[in-house]
Formats: structure tokens, sequence, C-alpha cells
């Protein structure tokens, strides 16, 4: 099969590829590493199924500022884009540049929540309704289908389907009215952001629509992407509102424990129903 993907990529991108190495790192596609006979280094990935989408997705985030890959070709089952240098972990000097890009990615702005199309997240459909409430949008859009999604594969018990029910028709408590709509990346773990040392070289794997931007910045505690670093340096250009670490935090990061629900089930499970139960459901 790499002879045949390399066949496919040369008439894709009339040059021949050289080389292709496989990569870690992709849990949805196969990726790899390849160079070509004009220079180029590229990023391929392939067998997925959603593959253009992430193109479109890469190429509108490149639009509003965010150092991403050239997408080179893009269809369904074939992405092949520029290779980001990247290594190590993100440091102190880095957190901070992420901090001015992700304050200005959150400039972006939009008369509605969602997005023109729907997206994906992990390799799960991700609804975006256009809709001009945020709270009607998470509700609905976000916790209530993932968790649907969830029970539906069995990951979860109709009783504990129940309590997120109890929960989303409470949001109003911790959620004001006045939300304005930010464009996020959507799925702003560790692994997605790439850096060498000082800086961010780019953001990969979008799952992007329009949001509170508030529930991007919970994702990034959920596994411990940023830290105090960068929500100082955030916060100069973005303040956040009163009662984001005390509540809104984890009640955002259900969203994505249970797109992790869904796929692994196991701990992230009992992880949801502490949260549930934090919440008084």
């Amino acid at each position: 099969m790499p002879d045949k993907l390399k066949t496919r990529i040369a008439s894709a991108l009339g040059c021949d590829v050289r080389t292709l190495q496989p990569v870690g790192g992709g849990c949805v596609a196969d990726v790899r590493r390849g160079e070509l006979a004009d220079g180029r280094v590229v990023a391929v990935k392939w067998q997925g199924g959603t593959l253009a989408l992430e193109g479109r997705m890469l190429t509108r985030l490149g639009k509003a500022g965010l150092p991403v890959p050239k997408i080179w070709h893009a269809e369904d089952d074939l992405l092949v884009m520029s290779w980001i240098e990247h290594g190590g972990t993100l440091d102190r000097d880095a957190e901070e540049h992420a901090a001015d890009l992700i304050a200005h990615l959150h400039n972006q702005t939009s008369d509605t929540f969602g997005y023109e199309e729907d997206t994906v997240i992990g390799g799960l459909h991700q609804p975006n309704p256009q809709l001009p409430n945020w709270r009607e949008f998470f509700r609905d859009h976000r916790l209530l289908y993932m968790a649907n999604e969830a029970m539906r594969a069995e990951r979860i018990s109709s009783a504990t389907f129940q309590r997120i029910e109890t929960l989303a028709g409470r949001l109003e408590t911790w959620i004001e009215d006045d939300i304005k709509p930010s464009l996020i990346h959507g799925d702003l773990w560790g692994g997605n952001v790439l850096s060498l040392p000082g800086r961010v070289t780019g953001f990969v794997d979008p799952a992007i629509y329009y949001a509170d931007a508030e529930i991007e910045l919970a994702f990034s505690t959920l596994f411990n992407t940023f830290g105090e670093k960068f929500f100082t340096r955030y916060e100069e250009y973005r303040p956040l509102r009163p009662g984001f670490f005390k509540a809104r935090c984890e009640l955002y990061n259900l969203y994505p424990l249970l797109v992790h629900v869904r796929l692994f089930g196991g701990d992230y499970v009992n992880t949801v129903e502490g949260t549930l139960s934090r919440f008084g459901c």
C-alpha cells in the first residue's frame, strides 16, 4: 500500500515522492511524513473519511491568523499538507505565544453559534446548526447530543443520561444570556498544539465552530494543555468572566468528557458521573 500511496500523492501533486515514513499520533487516519522530489516535506493523512473537511477547517483557521499546515491536496480519504517542525513540550514562552494566538482567534466573531457546516471531533460527527443562543446550542447540540450518542453506544446508562438531562435543564444557573460567538479550534489538547522552544509552530486536527470562547479554555485544562502562564497572558486580551474556574470550566468539560465516553467508555464515565454529582444532578 505505501507504494500505491506514493503513486497517488505523485499524481495529485505532480511530483514524485522520495520517502514516506509512518509517524505517531494518528487516531482517526494513518499519518506519514513524506519528502518530495522538489524538496517539499509533507504530512500525509489517509484512510480517514472526513479529511477534505479537515483541510477546510485548517484553511479557515489559517485565515483567522493561526499557524496551520498549508494544504496541498484534500480529498475525503487523502490529505497532503506542509510538514510543521515541532518537538518537546510547551515551555513558558510558547504558552504565552499560544495565548496571543488563541485570544486573536477568539476575537473572530459571528452573528450565530455553530458553523456553516457540521464538523467532527475525534472522528465523531459534531452538529453545528447556526443558532443565536449559546445556552440552547450547548444544551441541545453538545451536551444532550453527545450524551445520546454515548447511550446509543451503550457507554452510559439511561439513568446517567437522565441526570445529564436534568443538568441541561438548569444551565441558566451558570451560563448567561449575553454570550458572544467566538471562533474556536475545538480540540485544544496538547497533541494538537505543535511547538519548538519559545513558540508555537502550528495547530492541527481542529473541530471548529463558533462558541462561547470559555469552552475552549475549559478543554485546555482537561488534559493540562496550558498552565498559569497561558491564562495570565490570555486575560491581558480577554478577561475571564466571573465564575469560570468555579463552575463553568467543569460544566463545559462535560462535552469533551462525553466525547471520550462515546469513544472509550471506562473511567471517563466515572468522571462524568462525578461532575454531575458536584452540580447536584
